[in-house]
């Protein structure tokens, strides 16, 4: 199927409601667990970049990602425990507000917003489930990866791409190539690509990896 992506400001007004709404969804989660645990959350990925994509012609709208991060550190719950008690607790708020139940994958909790008279996804949410921590002096994250074939959830740590990429994110925005270059080629990457296993934030990562080598990134670290 040949995709039409385009972008779509945060400061759209649908996008923006929408985030209001993910935001009340996590506070009133907050509050459920709050007599066993207390969670942070900060919005990342393509909503903090304003770089938010949505595709015309399938019925799949934009999406939002998010980090939650657990604030106690006694290793009272295990990362199963965690998951299921975040995917409960965010599963009673945000039928509220007109989302699926949470789907539990690999990497995160995802919530949908559907219009089910049209078969379409207006929009959904992924919520990441992490751990940031300090390692010799390096800042370190690490996520609750669920084995599906096992039925396993463990703590994994982030790939090594990770934690480069915000200095190439700065290299790209110091050397002019953001606004333009960067924007065009993870739009094209987008649209050329038909594996559903690949979804946008591999997408951004590979757009970065090419734009730093292309430019010469790479030879600036030598």
């Amino acid at each position: 199927m040949q995709h039409d992506f385009h972008y779509i400001s945060k400061h759209d007004p649908k996008v923006r409601e929408a985030y209001k709404d993910i935001q009340a969804i996590l506070r009133e989660a907050q509050d459920l667990l709050r007599p066993k645990f207390t969670f942070r959350f900060d919005v990342v990925g393509s909503y903090k970049r304003n770089m938010i994509t949505y595709d015309s012609k399938s019925n799949v709208g934009y999406d939002f990602d998010f980090n939650i991060e657990v604030n106690d550190d006694d290793e009272t719950y295990k990362p199963k425990q965690l998951k299921n008690m975040l995917q409960k607790a965010i599963g009673a708020v945000c039928v509220k507000y007109g989302y699926d139940y949470p789907e539990d994958s690999t990497r995160v909790l995802t919530i949908k917003m559907k219009n089910r008279r049209e078969s379409r996804i207006l929009h959904s949410c992924d919520f990441a489930i992490v751990n940031n921590y300090t390692d010799e002096g390096y800042e370190c994250q690490e996520y609750i990866h669920f084995d599906k074939q096992h039925g396993n959830y463990t703590w994994c740590e982030q790939p090594d791409g990770y934690y480069m990429l915000p200095e190439k994110i700065d290299w790209i925005k110091e050397n002019g190539l953001w606004d333009v270059e960067m924007r065009d080629l993870y739009i094209g990457k987008k649209n050329k690509n038909d594996n559903p296993d690949i979804h946008s934030r591999a997408i951004f990562a590979m757009t970065v990896h090419e734009i730093c080598q292309k430019r010469g990134f790479y030879e600036d670290e030598k």
